[in-house]
């Protein structure tokens, strides 16, 4: 029986034509988060400032109103309630209180008997500043270092610009994901630094394949021009890369639909991060090469040169 191919496998899509359009879009875009990040900045979870979470369970599906009236008439800051995967679980939020340790244990015995005895605690975690600010550090070092060992991987399997090329990729993809959560205001924690680092990956995945093609296409292909060779080489893996994309997306929509609160922010991050890193992959990662040209195209320019001297008197 002969399988159904949603995506023909004779496309002739000139992605190199668009690409200025995808470095306009892209840039926009960038400028966009950046300026994002400056002014309005990222929702930072308790990972990251400080404070307390406490996940309770009560008899009766909650009113979310009337436990945040409680929890906000404590004189602990506003807090912060959310249902937590069923109406019966809620999350709460406070911020670090001052007094160290101490005072946020002092909160969460406030908040307990405010709450009484009908209440049942599914957990309670205590984040101090002085932890949240060495899970910043190392969130932004894990980030940084993942990027640096993809610019070293794919020098040396590739060549230099093809590393440059797969780098701007990745930045895209990492600056517009922190530009969407300033935007929406979505809390930033260390589940979505997890989730950045494996959007790093998933995009560097699609990059190399096209790399891989267009290596291959360079060596068999040695009179076409570059920019039609780009062209054949995403064309020739496009329904690969994007039945692949699509495949993950279902998943990831399975996930965030049903897989509860916990894992939405992953989730939710991962899915922003294929579609992202899906087209810089397209239209990045790929059209940068002809910016920065390759060792073919610069033997060829000397050997045109070298024929034009030749060719003077």
């Amino acid at each position: 029986m002969k399988g159904i191919r949603l995506i023909p496998d004779d496309t002739k899509i000139p992605f190199m034509r668009f690409s200025r359009y995808g470095y306009l879009a892209s840039g926009i875009l960038c400028a966009a988060s950046i300026l994002l990040f400056v002014f309005v900045g990222l929702n930072m979870g308790v990972d990251f400032k400080g404070g307390t979470v406490i996940t309770i369970r009560t008899a009766e599906p909650a009113n979310l109103d009337s436990l945040r009236s409680t929890i906000n008439g404590l004189g602990l800051g506003a807090g912060e309630l959310q249902e937590f995967g069923s109406p019966n679980d809620v999350l709460i939020r406070i911020g670090t209180q001052e007094g160290g340790e101490q005072a946020q244990q002092v909160a969460v015995n406030k908040i307990k008997e405010a709450l009484g005895a009908g209440v049942e605690y599914r957990s309670v975690e205590v984040v101090g500043p002085k932890v949240s600010g060495e899970l910043a550090q190392q969130g932004i070092l894990a980030v940084v270092i993942a990027l640096f060992l993809v610019l070293i991987y794919v020098w040396f399997r590739f060549e230099w610009q093809f590393a440059l090329g797969a780098i701007a990729s990745l930045m895209h993809d990492v600056i517009l994901t922190i530009g969407l959560f300033c935007l929406l205001g979505l809390e930033f924690n260390l589940s979505i630094i997890a989730a950045i680092l494996t959007i790093i990956g998933y995009s560097l995945n699609d990059t190399v394949v096209i790399y891989d093609r267009i290596r291959e296409f360079l060596r068999k292909y040695k009179s076409m021009p570059f920019a039609d060779l780009m062209d054949f080489s995403i064309n020739s893996v496009l329904p690969r890369t994007l039945m692949t994309s699509v495949s993950v997306l279902l998943a990831l929509l399975a996930l965030y639909i049903w897989g509860g609160e916990v894992i939405a922010g992953f989730t939710f991050t991962m899915i922003w991060g294929v579609i992202v890193g899906t087209y810089s992959s397209y239209f990045i990662a790929t059209p940068v090469l002809l910016l920065l040209g390759t060792p073919r195209e610069a033997q060829k320019a000397a050997a045109a040169a070298g024929e034009q001297v030749a060719a003077q008197p």
